[in-house]
């Protein structure tokens, strides 16, 4: 009887761990950008919920409120119209959130995007600009489905790109913008370390929408612009979007 040897060999231990040191190189590599995109996902996920509550309360608080937001309801009648009509009405932006409490489930985490830098208030006694993520809408409501009722706070003028959170001020003193376009997303929030800027926008009839720059401009905006009447001065404002920035 002839006995063959086999020619296939088994690594040495030198060889396994030269693979083993090969396998974690690459992982350390890998695992920290598989991270940072799901960390990123997760993020604009939490995002998108906190605008679809937000959502959900300026719908309850108009069904109480004769299909009026708190931003066309008088402070006598328990809104804010006059301050967001007013010269300083981007100071007063917290205030579009704070008659909404109720409504809100008391809860003044979900005005926070974690995504963004700013921090949650401990409760809506202590709320301020510096603690909301989120633009309002002025005019936007359920009969105009396509209006901005609000969005991610990093929108800025233009289609460059900048480096910090566009129209909202990150003192917290907040701005009052009328604008026809073109609006671009800072690289800030859902657009740091994406080539191509994003962040999320929350539409009149309570949908959530997550676009780029270049779909927003195209798609969204021209869409959204409706008409709208300044307090202070009478004045109707058509075909143009007014938004106010925390």
């Amino acid at each position: 009887m002839t006995v063959r040897s086999s020619s296939k060999s088994a690594f040495t231990r030198v060889e396994l761990l030269v693979v083993l040191a090969v396998l974690a190189v690459l992982a350390s590599i890998m695992l920290p950008s598989i991270g940072m995109r799901e960390g990123s996902k997760a993020k604009r996920i939490f995002c998108v919920n906190n605008l679809e509550n937000i959502g959900t309360a300026y719908r309850i608080w108009a069904n109480d409120n004769g299909d009026r937001l708190p931003s066309e309801m008088s402070q006598t009648n328990g809104g804010c119209k006059e301050l967001l009509d007013s010269q300083n009405s981007g100071t007063y932006a917290w205030m579009n959130y704070l008659v909404m409490s109720n409504q809100c489930g008391q809860s003044s985490k979900i005005l926070i995007c974690p995504a963004d830098e700013r921090k949650a208030a401990n409760d809506f006694t202590r709320l301020a600009n510096t603690n909301i993520s989120y633009f309002i809408g002025i005019g936007a409501n359920d009969s105009h489905p396509q209006a901005l009722l609000g969005g991610d706070r990093n929108l800025g003028p233009g289609q460059t790109p900048q480096d910090d959170y566009g129209f909202s001020p990150a003192d917290g003193k907040g701005n009052d913008v009328t604008t026809k376009g073109p609006v671009c997303w800072s690289l800030k929030m859902h657009s740091g370390g994406n080539s191509t800027p994003s962040g999320n926008i929350l539409m009149g009839d309570g949908s959530v929408q997550q676009v780029t720059t270049g779909n927003l401009n195209l798609n969204w905006l021209k869409p959204a612009m409706g008409a709208y009447t300044n307090l202070a001065t009478g004045q109707v404002i058509s075909n143009e979007l007014r938004l106010i920035f925390p």
